[in-house]
């Protein structure tokens, strides 16, 4: 008997945190994920479990080859800008990237015949919600050109399906976070602006955490979010997958516990994981900042029976506490035996 061979799947930005993840996930599952990224914010080692093909979404010809090389059924699409801060100096950029690019991708994807897409939202498309916790028919204000791209790619994704045969799932995340439970991989942006490695990094003494307002309406003053583990998200994907390979319609579903935790919550988890203090100060907040961004999941466990099993608060801070304390003793390792070669050079008078 022939041995079966894996159904490939196209992972736009696979290079990237919650790409490499459900790259993982898709391994784990049967499946082969096929990364595709331009490498401008991914890393090369987060890549272990498919090919990677190096290239950018906004190249039809180059995408289109892919595609039919590897006999791709279905795309995940990750590969976007996500600075909301950035978004707002740069709407340009964020419009050209997010928006242009991924229409590319769906016409390339109608052009090769590929007629499932997963795609990576954002609960940034709510903007500031009239209520928590959020369900999907909140209305979808976004306050940032970066929530205004991915509702854009929403809408697009809508009629897509109407009219040509595209399904899709869009994933609404709400704070995605943690590491790997293996420690192979786990969250690196340059720059960092996720809440749970800065308040880490404050932990190890590499900065004064800034927490931005403390006057806030909820229990201690602080923001109030929705943490959900980063191997939950990966699962979520691919049972949104596995929802469309099996005929369900399009949609969109958050991705959520349905528990808020605030700053100084997170805060405290670091500081009971670690052992170590948090230094941190009051700044001024923020504008757009709302006070609770809690989702409501319960569609998403309903459509893809989904329930997160990874974050609990401290299991999150556990897992990247874990990433963040092993990368920083091989890169104090890395540093040391660059020093050692260069003073054997000195000595040497090279």
């Amino acid at each position: 008997m022939a041995e079966k061979v894996s159904e490939h799947v196209l992972v736009t930005g696979g290079a990237g945190y919650i790409g490499s993840h459900t790259a993982k996930a898709m391994a784990l599952r049967g499946l082969t994920p096929v990364t595709y990224d331009n490498l401008s914010n991914g890393h090369t080692w987060a890549v272990q479990w498919g090919p990677l093909e190096q290239g950018d979404i906004g190249d039809q010809a180059k995408l289109a080859e892919t595609i039919r090389r590897y006999g791709v059924r279905a795309i995940v699409h990750f590969a976007a800008f996500a600075y909301v801060g950035e978004s707002m100096v740069q709407p340009e950029r964020y419009f050209e990237n997010n928006v242009s690019k991924s229409l590319s991708l769906l016409n390339v994807a109608l052009e090769t015949g590929v007629r499932y897409v997963v795609f990576s939202s954002s609960c940034a498309t709510y903007g500031t919600p009239e209520r928590v916790p959020i369900t999907e028919d909140t209305p979808q204000h976004p306050v940032n050109p970066y929530g205004e791209t991915k509702l854009a790619i929403e809408r697009a994704l809508y009629w897509y399906s109407k009219t040509q045969r595209l399904n899709s799932v869009a994933l609404r995340y709400f704070n995605a976070a943690g590491a790997d439970p293996e420690g192979d991989i786990g969250e690196a942006h340059s720059p960092e602006t996720h809440l749970i490695p800065l308040v880490l990094e404050a932990a190890m003494g590499k900065r004064v955490l800034d927490i931005y307002g403390d006057d806030y309406a909820t229990s201690d003053g602080t923001c109030v979010r929705d943490y959900v583990h980063v191997s939950d998200l990966a699962d979520a994907h691919i049972r949104a997958l596995d929802y469309l390979l099996r005929g369900g319609d399009s949609i969109a579903l958050n991705l959520g516990t349905g528990i808020g935790h605030s700053i100084m919550e997170v805060i405290n988890s670091v500081e009971r994981v670690t052992g170590r203090n948090v230094l941190h100060r009051i700044a001024p907040r923020r504008p757009g900042d709302p006070a609770v961004l809690v989702a409501a999941p319960r569609l998403s466990e309903e459509i893809l029976c989904w329930k997160p099993s990874h974050s609990q608060l401290d299991s999150i801070v556990s897992t990247a506490w874990k990433w963040y304390s092993e990368r920083r003793i091989e890169a104090s390792a890395e540093q040391m035996s660059q020093r050692c070669k260069a003073w054997i050079s000195s000595q040497k008078g090279e």
